[in-house]
This record gives C-alpha cells, sequence and structure tokens, in this order.
C-alpha cells in the first residue's frame, strides 16, 4: 500500500465505485486527483492508430494510479481503464500535496513507490526491446516474482490472464500463448489447471 487508508480518509479523500470499462481518467486530461485503489483491478494503457490496445500495467489493491504525473504540469499520458469493480479512494492534489509536506515518512513511502514504478518501466523496456517473444514474457514474469520471499522455480503464480501478458508485452495473443507453451515445454514454467507457475 502506498499511503495508509485512514490518512488518506482523514484528510478527505472520498471513495468512489467504478465499474468494468469505466476509466478514472483519459488520456489527455489534466491531473486534480491522487488516486489509490482499495479493492479491485485498474489498467493503465494506451490505444494506437489502428485501436490496438497497449497496456502499459496493471494495478491492484493498495496502488496508486498516476501518481507520478501529479509532479508536472502535464496532461496524462494514458488512460486508467477499470477492470473489475473497483473501489477508488479520489484526493485533490493540492490536499495530496500538503500531506507529503506535512509528513517526510509518506514523502519517503511516495518517493519509494515511484522508485518501484520507474524500476518496473526499466526491466519492462530492456524486455521489449528484444523481439523474442520468451525474452519478453520471461522480463514481465522475473520482475512480478521478484516481489515474492520464495524465488525457487515454479513457486510464483502468474496472476495475469494470457491477453493481459501479451498485452503487456506488445505480443499477440496468439505469440503469447504459442510461446507459453513451448516454455512449458523447455522447463522454464509450469502450467496447472490453466495457471501458470514460474
Amino acid at each position: 500500500m502506498v499511503i495508509d487508508e485512514k490518512i488518506l480518509i482523514s484528510a478527505g479523500a472520498e471513495a468512489r465505485r467504478y465499474t468494468p470499462s469505466e476509466t478514472l481518467f483519459c488520456e489527455g486530461d489534466i491531473p486534480n486527483y491522487y488516486y489509490q485503489i482499495i479493492k479491485g483491478e485498474v489498467k493503465l494503457n494506451n490505444y494506437n492508430e489502428e485501436g490496438k490496445e497497449f497496456i502499459q500495467n496493471i494495478l491492484s489493491n493498495g496502488e496508486s494510479c498516476g501518481e507520478s504525473i501529479l509532479f508536472i504540469e502535464k496532461p496524462y499520458p494514458m488512460n486508467a481503464e477499470v477492470i473489475t469493480e473497483c473501489t477508488v479512494l479520489r484526493l485533490h492534489k493540492s490536499i495530496f500535496f500538503n500531506l507529503l509536506q506535512q509528513s517526510p515518512e509518506l514523502w519517503l513511502e511516495v518517493s519509494s513507490f515511484l522508485s518501484q514504478r520507474l524500476y518496473y518501466k526499466f526491466i519492462m523496456m530492456q524486455s521489449l526491446s528484444s523481439q523474442n517473444p520468451s525474452i519478453r514474457l520471461r522480463g514481465l514474469m522475473d520482475y512480478l516474482k521478484s516481489f515474492q520471499q520464495d524465488l525457487s522455480p515454479y513457486s510464483f503464480l502468474v496472476p495475469l490472464t494470457r491477453q493481459q501478458m501479451a498485452s503487456l508485452t506488445g505480443l499477440c495473443v496468439e505469440t503469447a500463448i504459442r510461446t507459453i507453451k513451448h516454455m512449458e515445454r523447455d522447463k522454464i514454467l509450469r502450467i496447472e489447471n490453466r495457471k501458470i507457475l514460474y
């Protein structure tokens, strides 16, 4: 969790409910709020000229959404689209900045979280620069697995669908599915009840 929910609520954050395919914000909107997910999933995405979706990240319980853009006077470069039923805390950015100024600990927590996001972007850029779909998928799974204690083979249940993995790595679904099957044959991952263990 980025910021304790009690701190946000006592500062005046409002809890809002969203249904799948609703948006918290759209590409081009001016950032006015800090968003933190209480429950549910949100994807950060863009669509190219042909309407093909590219997912930049999938966020869930306790994670914040689009917070880095609050620090610069620029419009959002992406959409935040709701995937599942969602409850999100929304706090006006002026109050958010007041909170940070009053609490060095909070400032540190947010800085740490922003650093994690930056790390994710670097890892994904490195993976996406490869033409090899296996390297792209491994980069994504390595990053997700890096946050758990047990790093032994097949100890991590990948929390994404094949479609989400394809969108996050810029692959078409068929290529992702085919590559995952090859990776299973090469004992890089296991598939049990359609779930991927890495």
